[in-house]
């Protein structure tokens, strides 16, 4: 894929703008926009993102330059006016398909995870999911249809992920000249809100006069509320990006009728069935005894997300040059850490079976690279000796379960 290596710059980009807003809010006094949990989720899901579209994110350049060598309607040159129509034809794109992603089940499954944050920084910017990427996809193929080349398309939607970054911050306060025409981070703290005055408005990522256009514009006045209406009781990075995909096919069990369970499918949000997701917490999810307690140790935490960051950043460079198995092995490790970061939050005393899964997946990779896969059982074996020797168990839940209050 060309120019893929720019991209291992994009993360820690990230950690450095994170760090700057981290000690702007320190320097402020507002410690309250940042959250220990909230912060550790809202990163693992932006990881697995960036990593898992790393093996499609070509599949979607090649549509484009498909449909546009195919199927274009027009013959669009490049030039400053088109640039200029091709950055509001961007944000035009962007503001249906995040409307009808608030309006249909179906895409507000794929959405959901990028609202399920109560705290509104630049960690809540990296919550998008390879499933929302994958529908995104299939609206701004619109662009190459009309006749925009796809170089101009990527790279305008690179300008546009990057201004949309910038605006999840509370550390920019109301400026409201720029509000008649740009989306702020005002304006975009608006459309993170569960407030019922704020819900479903400004959806444009760039420009607010869509939203003007189309009725759904609304400026902040109290103080937004961040998060869902009805929050999820988990930081489980397997059941936020699956809880609603899960909830719909519960309501299209209990429809009967083929309208009823079209509109379990791709009727609105807003008439789900508000009793669904406590029953599937209840079946998929242990009950918090106590909710106002955290990790002692966090630290294992923060390891595990650098090591995460520092695979991916080099990952990414060196992507063109991999191997099929490196590449599964990477993807593999990445996605296991990642749940086992969740699960930490949770304090979930399975995660020590998912930790020798991690080792043995390590070891087997290492042993395929020497040619010597045959001897796979000797670490296992090795593992289970440990084990019983040692009841490395009970240290793991004595030393990296162990809980601290919440005050």
């Amino acid at each position: 894929m060309k120019n893929i290596n720019f991209l291992a710059f994009a993360m820690p980009a990230f950690f450095l703008f994170l760090f700057l807003e981290y000690k702007l809010a320190q320097r402020r006094k507002r410690p309250e926009i940042f959250n220990y949990e909230s912060s550790v989720s809202n990163i693992s899901i932006g990881i697995a993102e960036r990593l898992i579209n790393l093996f499609v994110a070509a599949s979607f350049y090649q549509l484009y330059y498909l449909i546009y060598d195919d199927y274009r309607i027009f013959e669009i040159p490049s030039n400053a006016l088109v640039w200029f129509a091709l950055i509001l034809a961007t944000d035009f794109v962007w503001y249906w398909y995040h409307r009808l992603g608030h309006e249909v089940n179906f895409f507000w499954a794929a959405h959901i995870v990028h609202h399920h944050s109560e705290e509104f920084n630049f960690t809540a910017a990296a919550r998008i999911t390879t499933f929302q990427a994958i529908i995104r996809t299939g609206f701004w193929c619109i662009l190459p249809l009309i006749g925009f080349h796809p170089t101009m398309v990527i790279t305008m939607l690179i300008v546009h992920g990057a201004y949309s970054f910038f605006t999840h911050t509370q550390l920019i306060g109301k400026i409201k000249w720029l509000e008649y025409v740009f989306v702020t981070p005002s304006v975009h703290g608006v459309h993170h809100a569960s407030d019922e005055k704020y819900l479903d408005k400004n959806y444009g990522d760039m420009f607010t006069f869509w939203d003007r256009l189309f009725g759904t514009f609304q400026t902040e006045e109290e103080k937004p509320k961040y998060g869902l209406t009805h929050p999820l009781k988990s930081y489980s990075f397997l059941w936020q990006h699956f809880h609603y995909y899960f909830e719909i096919y519960e309501l299209w069990k209990r429809s009967s009728g083929f309208k009823a369970r079209w509109n379990a499918v791709f009727g609105s949000p807003a008439d789900m069935d508000q009793d669904i997701r406590p029953i599937l917490e209840k079946r998929f999810l242990q009950d918090k005894a106590a909710p106002n307690q955290r990790l002692r140790f966090k630290n294992y935490l923060y390891i595990q997300l650098g090591i995460c960051t520092l695979i991916l950043t080099v990952f990414t460079y060196y992507f063109d040059y991999l191997e099929s198995y490196d590449k599964i092995f990477v993807l593999s490790l990445v996605i296991i850490t990642l749940i086992n970061c969740g699960a930490l939050l949770e304090q979930r005393k399975w995660i020590y079976y998912l930790e020798y899964a991690r080792l043995a997946l390590i070891s087997t990779y290492f042993l395929y690279e020497e040619d010597l896969l045959i001897f796979f059982f000797v670490p296992i074996a090795i593992m289970i000796f440990v084990e019983q020797l040692f009841s490395l168990s009970k240290i793991y839940q004595n030393t990296i379960l162990q809980l601290e209050s919440v005050e």
